[in-house]
């Protein structure tokens, strides 16, 4: 298991907000935390402590009047931190390379390729050719209906009809480099894992996977490295001190590094 750092950027400013409340409309979002100090303050500080392939999220989309401020605040973190940082929210084969140029390792997709409701084979490929498998990441990023997780796109408000199944795994895992998967459904309530999709993920371990919802102590660490059978990467957000929670900064590296 490894620690991947987040920089999520709402409104133009460095964030952690409740997923699950995430609107268009009005770019409204119950916030835990709203930074004064810029994206690249971050990104430096995750590139002195040497946490390489954590991600940028910009959670408006181009047609906010807040997309300009949000994307500038996206291209500092690249600059502070070349190479370091993947990015992802409204990429496509049009702006992917720009973000590459920029200092992106990977660029990270979503609603892109799922369209609709429906995975675009079509899409798919055109990201492919634009940016290469290797520098390409799915956000599989899921919600609970019906006794089943299915991805959501559109800043996850949107359900696809895509569940996330070792099957579906598999075949998307073999069009990308790695999988980002938030769980929406308890992201940024540090009220622990989704156990059952940590479990399901770890069957599936062909390329990297990072998990990012729920974590809000040590304990719920180890649950991940359990039911995740130490095969899964992990982000932590609202829960650490870096963005107004309890939870140490460095006792977070220091227990993934060790687990």
């Amino acid at each position: 298991m490894r620690f991947r750092p987040c920089i999520d950027i709402h409104n133009g400013k460095v964030k952690q907000i409740v997923g699950g409340t995430l609107r268009d409309t009005g770019d409204a979002a119950l916030e835990n935390f709203a930074s004064e100090q810029d994206a690249s303050c971050y990104a430096a500080l995750y590139r002195e402590e040497g946490l390489w392939g954590g991600h940028v999220i910009m959670l408006n989309p181009a047609s906010s009047p807040w997309y300009g401020e949000t994307r500038r605040q996206a291209l500092l973190a690249l600059a502070a931190f070349p190479g370091g940082l993947q990015i992802g929210g409204g990429v496509n084969p049009e702006n992917a390379g720009e973000y590459l140029d920029a200092g992106a390792s990977h660029v990270i997709v979503t609603s892109y390729v799922f369209r609709d409701g429906k995975i675009s084979w079509d899409n798919l490929e055109r990201m492919q050719k634009a940016v290469g498998k290797e520098r390409l990441v799915l956000d599989l990023s899921c919600r609970k209906k019906d006794g089943r997780y299915y991805i959501v796109t559109d800043r996850w408000q949107k359900f696809t009809d895509t569940c996330v199944t070792p099957e579906n795994l598999k075949v998307l895992g073999d069009q990308c480099s790695e999988f980002l998967v938030h769980a929406v459904d308890v992201e940024g309530k540090a009220s622990g894992v989704e156990k059952e999709l940590a479990a399901l993920l770890a069957e599936y371990c062909d390329i990297p996977v990072t998990y990012a919802g729920g974590v809000g102590t040590l304990s719920d660490l180890e649950d991940l490295r359990h039911f995740g059978q130490n095969r899964l990467d992990v982000t932590v957000g609202s829960a650490l001190d870096l963005f107004g929670g309890t939870l140490p900064y460095k006792d977070v590296i220091t227990i993934v590094k060790n687990s």
